[in-house]
């Protein structure tokens, strides 16, 4: 096991800043992705950054952390409320795993209220903006490091 922190981004999150910035800020991926490596580096573990639209893509890199990561922190996005084979991928993960999402879904559309992942969950962090992710990665660092 090493001290790399799987961070998962779901479909369309490579279009934050653009994409509803009422609902989701002007911070984009790129922005998130800069929080996170600051703070990995300022808890001592390393990340391991990525976006996908694909659920096989995603639920592949899950698989692929069991044994190689010290935890995950996923914001599924769309397949939040969708996916019970990401789900089930997440099962099989034996460390900790922390969803995060941007926006708070109790205030957004009832079909968003349902999360999957959460199921799996260690812990879930909704509402923060990116803000969200330094915590989530700060969590997950101190678990790493037990």
């Amino acid at each position: 096991m090493t001290d790399t922190i799987l961070i998962i981004n779901g479909p369309n999150l490579d279009m934050l800043g653009t994409r509803q910035p009422e609902v989701y800020g002007h911070d984009t991926l790129d922005d998130v992705e800069a929080l996170c490596r600051r703070t990995a580096e300022d808890e001592g573990v390393e990340i391991d950054f990525r976006q996908s639209d694909s659920e096989a893509e995603i639920m592949k890199w899950i698989k692929e952390a069991r044994g190689t990561r010290a935890g995950i922190l996923i914001n599924p996005a769309g397949f939040t409320s969708t996916s019970i084979a990401i789900l089930d991928s997440l099962l099989i993960f034996e460390g900790p795993i922390i969803e995060v999402h941007i926006s708070p879904l109790f205030r957004r559309d009832e079909f968003r209220h349902l999360s999957y992942v959460s199921k799996a969950a260690t812990a879930k962090i909704e509402g923060f903006g990116i803000r969200g992710y330094e915590f989530a990665v700060r969590k997950l660092a101190e678990l790493a490091r037990g």
